[in-house]
């Protein structure tokens, strides 16, 4: 590779490449980890049964969802700054989102699974799913918005201030359970007292999982980066085509 081709990878990646691949093989050890953790060394919850390692995947991807939405944010807040404004954050921010909506469906999903053979039922109008479920939607409409033709400068203005406006769901979907009478359960960790309702081999398992899947976004973040670049480059060189074609289709009728 010349170093004119190796500046133009470098361009488009988020992490330098070294970085990006050790936390590929990090994430597959700690996915790995997981699996094993979870479905044979942690030992089943003394009410809830086997039922209960969905939690091993559950509030992981909960963790994963609120640090996605968090990077978007804090992107969108950096391009909004003039002195750090760039592209780059702009699409941090849009690559960000997208991995945090999947992980929101994730995270939907899983605890619907969860509640089906715990509560009986697959869903509950409760505060945390419920609110849960507008955060989904809210940013299902950010990457809507983003998706609609505009220029770059402009687009990356509204989804910005959009994105600080959605973010606002992220804490009263994380507090619901404390600030309204819920069917779902307090947070396990993430307490307000910081005091983990949980220890030995099972809160093992669940900090693995939480690695693992900040691991997980990190890498996904970095493709999702990388995609985005080539895909501005594509929609740059497709718009010089046309303007080049429009040009040369007026020069021959005016000769």
């Amino acid at each position: 590779m010349n170093a004119t081709v190796a500046g133009a990878d470098a361009r488009t990646r988020l992490l330098p490449k070294g970085l990006g691949r050790a936390i590929d093989a990090l994430t597959l050890l700690a996915i790995g980890a997981l699996l094993v953790f979870g479905l044979v060394i942690a030992p089943p919850d003394r009410f809830q049964g086997d039922a209960q390692r969905i939690m091993y995947l559950h509030v992981p991807a909960a963790w994963a969802m609120y640090l996605a939405f968090f990077v978007t944010t804090l992107a969108s807040v950096l391009w909004l700054v003039p002195r750090t404004r760039s592209m780059v954050w702009d699409r941090v921010a849009g690559s960000s989102a997208e991995i945090g909506l999947i992980l929101t469906g994730l995270t939907l999903a899983l605890g619907s699974l969860w509640g089906r053979p715990v509560w009986g039922v697959w869903w509950a109008w409760d505060a945390r799913l419920v609110t849960t479920a507008v955060l989904f939607f809210l940013y299902l409409g950010l990457l809507a918005l983003r998706a609609i033709p505009a220029d770059p400068t402009v687009r990356a203005r509204r989804s910005a201030i959009t994105a600080l406006i959605v973010f606002i769901d992220v804490p009263i979907v994380h507090f619901s359970v404390n600030w309204w009478r819920t069917l779902h359960q307090e947070a396990t960790v993430f307490n307000p007292e910081l005091n983990p309702q949980i220890e030995g081999t099972m809160a093992l398992t669940l900090w693995i999982g939480v690695l693992a899947f900040t691991l997980l976004y990190l890498s996904l973040l970095d493709r999702r980066y990388r995609l985005a670049t080539l895909e501005e480059g594509l929609a740059e060189r497709e718009l010089d085509a046309a303007i080049e074609a429009r040009v040369a289709a007026a020069s021959g009728s005016a000769s």
